[in-house]
């Protein structure tokens, strides 16, 4: 959209790029080889957030500036040293243009990095240009716990559901608009210049395959869309790795294993809670080693009455149940910190701790589905598609 209007947004301008590998148009071309035979404009830098510009450093793992083999720029980590573009990097440009895919969940941290990086962009007088891309999950499902204050962290930079149903266009124009999502002076937060590309086509009830787009992986574990719907179906589950992925490397965030139990067992605990919109099949796969295994493929069967993290909070319920001790009750500090920045309830974690297979979930997730039926309601404001 950038490029069929010309390029108008930022003609004139000196630009640095934050982006990664799923950075493309719909032609499967670099947004920075796009960028740079933009007219009248002039690429001058690009910022790599977690997993790198090539999407293939694992997570979690820091890095160091680089320079851009193809075009000789230089890239600068914000996944190193410094977690947002410092004031030396960005004294040379009049704007920085974010082109990141999110997979739609609170903790999947590209939603945060575009924050640090309008904080520090807001700061130092230099426009932020989002150009936005569907929410792969579509913008009406909404869902999972909110967020405690005291857990705001890296993977946690956005008071939002977990499943937040918006685009990063919308999260940006919430940032830019209500007071307090940005740690900055409210005078910087007014000033500071936001523009949203937006897209044309697409509406909130299209999910990834409505949009006709090929999936490019965001990251080494979310090659496909699937494995970008299972991380927020299960990825809060395996908090403290009690469960695992089940049938090995071809069902990223799709599967579960726990240990000596068989699938079967799985299946059977599992489906005593009667989570709405799952079914549960066992399936065979291979280990990373290539070796066959077995576990349990998780379906979302009815999108319309799955409530998006549920099913990982009777995960964490039943393998309370099936231990001895109850393994939330003995997490050490650091343990607890993870899990708590992830999940983002304290009161939930409390009623594990004490409670153990014994928790009542429904209790919880009653309450997140009112409070995400309220917050939804919040942020209608910020919509940028119907």
């Amino acid at each position: 959209m950038l490029e069929a209007d010309g390029f108008k947004a930022i003609a004139g301008k000196r630009i640095g790029l934050l982006t990664h590998a799923a950075g493309v148009n719909r032609r499967g071309e670099s947004t920075i080889n796009v960028l740079r035979r933009a007219p009248q404009t002039k690429l001058v830098c690009l910022f790599a957030p977690e997993n790198g510009l090539d999407g293939t450093t694992k997570s979690a793992q820091r890095f160091n500036d680089f320079t851009h083999g193809p075009t000789g720029l230089p890239v600068y980590s914000i996944y190193g040293k410094n977690k947002r573009p410092t004031p030396e990097q960005l004294k040379r440009l009049n704007a920085v243009v974010v082109d990141l895919q999110d997979v739609g969940a609170r903790s999947y941290t590209f939603i945060s990095w575009m924050r640090y990086t309008m904080e520090a962009c807001f700061e130092h007088d230099v426009e932020v240009i989002i150009l936005d891309r569907p929410n792969p999950l579509g913008g009406l499902k909404v869902g999972g716990p909110p967020l405690d204050l005291k857990w705001m962290s890296d993977v946690g930079a956005f008071r939002i559901p977990y499943v937040h149903g918006l685009t990063m266009g919308e999260l940006a124009t919430m940032a830019k608009n209500a007071p307090g999502v940005l740690d900055v002076s409210e005078k910087v937060r007014e000033k500071g210049k936001l523009t949203v590309i937006r897209m044309r086509g697409w509406n909130r009830a299209m999910r990834w395959p409505d949009t006709g787009l090929k999936w490019v992986p965001t990251s080494p574990m979310i090659q496909t869309y699937e494995a970008a719907v299972g991380y927020s179906l299960l990825g809060l589950g395996w908090q403290n790795n009690l469960w695992f992925s089940g049938i090995g490397k071809d069902y990223a965030f799709r599967s579960v294993g726990y240990a000596k139990k068989k699938p079967e067992e799985i299946i059977e605990a599992m489906n005593a809670y009667n989570v709405p919109g799952i079914h549960l099949s066992k399936r065979e796969g291979l280990t990373s080693n290539g070796k066959p295994t077995s576990g349990v493929f998780v379906e979302i069967s009815d999108w319309d009455t799955w409530n998006p993290t549920e099913f990982c909070f009777y995960m964490q319920k039943q393998a309370a149940k099936w231990a001895t001790i109850n393994p939330y009750a003995n997490l050490t500090p650091a343990e607890q910190s993870t899990f708590l920045k992830h999940v983002g309830s304290m009161a939930w974690y409390e009623a594990l701790r004490k409670e153990g297979g014994n928790v009542d979930v429904s209790r919880f997730t009653k309450s997140w589905r009112e409070r995400s039926a309220a917050y939804q309601q919040s942020v209608k404001r910020f919509w940028l598609y119907p």
